[in-house]
């Protein structure tokens, strides 16, 4: 095979991705609103969605790892927590927020990542990504404080803010652990996720809440969250970390810019009364893909 057609396997496995990443709003509208399927009922709060999503995920991806990528780091424990609260914070920041305000929040995370390369981890500043910083912080106040949601949402802004910080520290983990296999890596986080959640929730609520919990979901739910994990979580992170075997991390990064712009659509579609976007929405939307846009795409 040519390295002209390994390359062009790997943005198609990029683009699967970040269109399956996309329907995470759609899928999480229809456990909660009421549809032809009857999801709605029981009620499932969002830690319980980011539960079971994360530990079905985890376990579609255990066929992927061998025996010999079973390796441990004293960093991944950490890691594990920063996805889990990751998933947690992104997860409650959508279903009480909308899903475009969570995903353009959460996508602030190669901001993150650079404040705490340069600050804290002593890396260079170029000027490409401090333009980039500046416009795509400009595009987060835009969300963050328009139509007034800084005095009617502020917890839930600070949710999706800090699912992308979260998101941020998982990055820098992923690539300080860059040598390990990325299926473990993944299976790792997912499981981790759902244990850490888990644990939370027994440690803050006590046992019996705890039990009723996990027992809540039905059947056709659990059948649900099943294919939630393995077709939204799963097989994205396979395909991500497939395609980085022949995709540079930088083009990766540009063309899974289209996860922040599918999966604002994909919602709406379902959920019209909750998630149309504002005008500042689409403003400061505008804004972080822009400045995405220009780290990853433009050459100058």
């Amino acid at each position: 095979m040519s390295v002209n057609s390994s390359a062009l396997q790997g943005r198609l496995c990029l683009v699967l991705a970040a269109v399956l990443w996309s329907f995470s709003g759609m899928l999480t509208r229809l456990l909660q609103n009421p549809t032809s399927l009857h999801l709605n009922e029981p009620a499932l709060t969002p830690l319980q969605i980011a539960f079971f999503r994360a530990l079905f995920a985890g376990l579609a991806l255990a066929p992927l790892v061998r025996l010999g990528d079973l390796r441990f780091r004293p960093s991944m424990p950490v890691m594990v927590l920063c996805f889990a609260t990751m998933n947690g914070l992104f997860l409650t920041s959508m279903s009480l927020g909308t899903a475009a305000n969570a995903i353009l929040l959460q996508n602030t995370a190669p901001f993150f990542v650079f404040l705490i390369s340069v600050f804290f981890l002593g890396e260079a500043a170029d000027r490409k990504s401090l333009i980039a910083l500046v416009i795509g912080s400009i595009g987060m106040l835009v969300i963050v404080l328009g139509g007034g949601q800084l005095t009617q949402r502020f917890d839930v802004i600070l949710m999706a803010l800090g699912s992308g910080l979260t998101y941020g520290f998982v990055v820098l983990f992923l690539r300080a652990l860059r040598d390990i296999s990325p299926a473990f890596l993944a299976m790792q986080n997912h499981l981790g996720s759902a244990f850490f959640l888990s644990l939370g929730v027994l440690c803050w609520y006590g046992s019996t809440y705890w039990l009723e919990w996990l027992q809540t979901p039905t059947l056709r739910q659990l059948m649900y969250l099943a294919c939630f994990g393995a077709l939204q979580m799963a097989i994205p992170y396979w395909l991500f970390a497939r395609s980085l075997r022949t995709v540079h991390p930088q083009e990766a990064g540009a063309i899974t810019l289209l996860e922040p712009l599918l999966n604002p659509f994909w919602t709406y579609l379902v959920a019209p009364e909750t998630d149309t976007p504002t005008v500042y929405t689409f403003l400061g939307g505008f804004l972080i893909i822009g400045a995405l846009g220009y780290r990853y795409l433009w050459k100058a």
